[in-house]
């Protein structure tokens, strides 16, 4: 297994901001009002993580449809079906509520890691592949304890 690349580890962590600062402005409240007079409403609490966690597994339905392109014939086809199921998950799943929207998320998460771990089972992810996402997706689902528990 190859180490991850240092800009992909930078990029990777940086874009769990937005989850974290929800999860920081749902456990302290004097820090969300000041959120939302400096920042507006929807960029504090539960409607920074929900939506930006739609944002995200659709980025990475992108990312896996990019791997897509390295197979050829059934498994591209297949590649290129499995690719779109996060992007539909964050569409179809984060209505009805903060609570049951997070929870969903936490499950379309865990069901993007098993696409990735496909997608790099087949080689067509980098072999650091495994531990970047491995991290992350923990770091996304423990910001979005506050919100479930």
């Amino acid at each position: 297994m190859q180490a991850i690349p240092r800009s992909a580890l930078w990029l990777g962590l940086a874009g769990l901001i937005p989850f974290f600062w929800g999860a920081l402005t749902l456990l302290r409240p004097e820090l969300g009002l000041w959120g939302a007079a400096t920042f507006g409403p929807r960029f504090i609490g539960p409607y920074v993580q929900l939506f930006y966690g739609a944002v995200i597994l659709s980025f990475m339905s992108g990312v896996l449809w990019g791997f897509a392109t390295k197979a050829s014939g059934r498994a591209a086809t297949a590649g290129y079906i499995l690719s779109v199921i996060p992007a539909l998950w964050a569409f179809f799943m984060t209505g009805g509520g903060p609570t049951g929207a997070a929870v969903n998320l936490i499950v379309g998460f865990l069901g993007l890691l098993l696409l990735d771990w496909h997608f790099w089972q087949m080689g067509l992810a980098p072999k650091w592949w495994m531990h970047l996402r491995g991290l992350l997706t923990a770091l996304v689902v423990l910001s979005f304890l506050p919100l479930v528990l």
